[in-house]
């Protein structure tokens, strides 16, 4: 089964975007995921195509209603083993953990916001997750899907060129990535450090650990403290 990627938004013309060149691209092309992006107006009832309301109780801005979003949602027809997804600040931040876990599915539905967010009551009745991409606000979620998406299409077989690519990178064992060099051997007076060519695979390998715990030590505290968490021994007593 195809994986696939189903976006519910306000403006169906932001996709595939970004999502249709380099790696992706490739993967889109050649049907190695599937792309669909419905057009959640195309459920309003009224002449003008309404999707928003003033927020009840008062307030700036405007709400995605409800009633057309829970349609639009319906009008998709999803399989039941299909994550809903919300892109919203408010989410649960979004991990490479997670991402293989969509990756391994058969893709989520993605529903895109707008305004000043979407009516309670449609993320309840209709299992949506939320899932923020990071601390800050966006314009719309379509910006923040693209990325979810992206993330997850470079996992599906066949779309990176070497397996192993996806292996040591970022996150991929709790730690972010070690530094990388290539040609020329020197650039602007900095050499590579000597032991990335010194054909010593258990050093090299060594080398690049002890950067990657580094750099996760200084960049990424919090990361490097659930890292640690994660490999203490747990407690066990004789019965």
């Amino acid at each position: 089964m195809t994986w696939r990627a189903t976006v519910l938004t306000l403006f169906p013309e932001m996709f595939p975007g970004p999502l249709g060149v380099s790696l992706a691209g490739k993967a889109l092309a050649s049907g190695l995921w599937a792309l669909e992006a419905r057009d959640i107006r195309a459920s309003a009832t009224d002449k003008h195509r309404s999707v928003d309301d003033t927020p009840a109780g008062g307030g700036p801005g405007m709400v995605l209603r409800a009633d057309v979003l829970a349609a639009a949602i319906d009008a998709a027809e999803i399989a039941p083993d299909r994550p809903r997804l919300l892109m919203s600040p408010r989410g649960r931040p979004l991990t490479q953990s997670r991402v293989m876990e969509l990756a391994a599915g058969s893709g989520p539905l993605i529903v895109c916001g707008r305004f000043e967010g979407i009516d309670q009551r449609v993320i309840e009745a209709r299992g949506l997750e939320e899932v923020s991409v990071g601390d800050y606000v966006l314009s719309g979620g379509e910006i923040a899907a693209m990325a979810l998406i992206d993330a997850c299409v470079r996992l599906l077989p066949g779309v990176m060129g070497k397996e192993a690519s996806g292996a040591e990178e970022s996150f991929a064992e709790g730690l972010l990535e070690y530094p990388q060099y290539t040609r020329p051997q020197v650039f602007e007076g900095r050499t590579i450090p000597e032991i990335l060519t010194s054909g010593d695979h258990a050093k090299v390998a060594a080398w690049r650990r002890a950067e990657a715990e580094a750099l996760t030590r200084s960049r990424r505290p919090d990361l490097w403290a659930l890292n640690a968490r994660q490999k203490r021994p747990k407690n066990t007593t004789d019965g």
